[in-house]
């Protein structure tokens, strides 16, 4: 008998479905199981497993809805070719839940994630991309001018800056995680512009934005830490409300 590859191990002795995810997972990660690889059949998978095929349909069915396979009718379920954006909802539903209690957490992956951005887009940032971020930051001027509306204006804008600044990358993963990122501090970044504009500081948001774009502009990213960290003006307001109170 030819020696099974070895994600497909017995596993009558364990947590049934969640091992069944952990072996096929094992498998893709060991290259046994390759991008756009057929799997076996489901009772094939059962008795390989020596489980029930409830469990390895239970498995499959979760491995589907993450994006990890794909079920194809009348043909059976392969290994996803690439990335799927549904791959990325386990880990949005994750911190959404756990966002009450890890705030900091959050906050620092952010600033991670926009440093990195900055990062990637000085190195391939090309003369066009560079003009839709001017672009974007003149739409953004617009918005702080406007009478009425002002604060949806300014974050609607805040949010195409971003999203040209992230294209820049030219990497769709990249911009996928920055928009996972900016979708769960929605909040906060929409309290923060509204709480700028309120207060008579929307120049100062707007100077923030055109930090970033001459950082680009210059290739310079000297003090990008501190560049970035500073305009999450929200902790700033928060520590003045604190110091009034002393």
């Amino acid at each position: 008998m030819a020696d099974r590859p070895a994600y497909l191990k017995n596993l009558k002795s364990e947590s049934v479905v969640q091992r069944v995810i952990n072996c096929l997972t094992d498998g893709m990660i060991s290259g046994e199981l390759k991008p756009g690889d057929k799997l076996p059949t489901e009772p094939e998978l059962a008795a390989n497993f020596g489980v029930a095929r409830t469990s390895v349909r239970e498995a499959t069915k979760i491995l589907t809805y993450m994006g990890v396979l794909e079920s194809r009718r009348s043909e059976g379920t392969f290994v996803s070719s690439g990335f799927q954006e549904s791959m990325i909802d386990p880990m949005v539903y994750g911190i959404i839940l756990n966002k009450g209690d890890d705030f900091d957490s959050l906050m620092e992956l952010r600033e991670l994630i926009e440093v990195g951005i900055l990062q990637l887009a000085v190195k391939k940032e090309d003369k066009e991309g560079l003009d839709l971020v001017k672009n974007r930051l003149e739409e953004f001027e617009a918005a702080i001018a406007q009478t009425e509306d002002v604060a949806q204006a300014a974050f609607q804008a805040d949010n195409a800056f971003h999203d040209a600044v992230s294209a820049l990358c030219k990497n769709t993963l990249v911009s996928k995680i920055d928009s996972v990122v900016r979708m769960l501090t929605y909040s906060v970044r929409w309290e923060t512009v509204q709480t700028m504009i309120d207060t008579g500081r929307g120049e100062e948001l707007l100077e923030a934005h055109r930090k970033i774009y001459d950082m680009l502009a210059a290739k310079d990213l000297h003090q990008i830490d501190e560049r970035i960290r500073n305009t999450y003006f929200l902790d700033a307001l928060d520590r003045e409300e604190e110091s009034d109170k002393t």
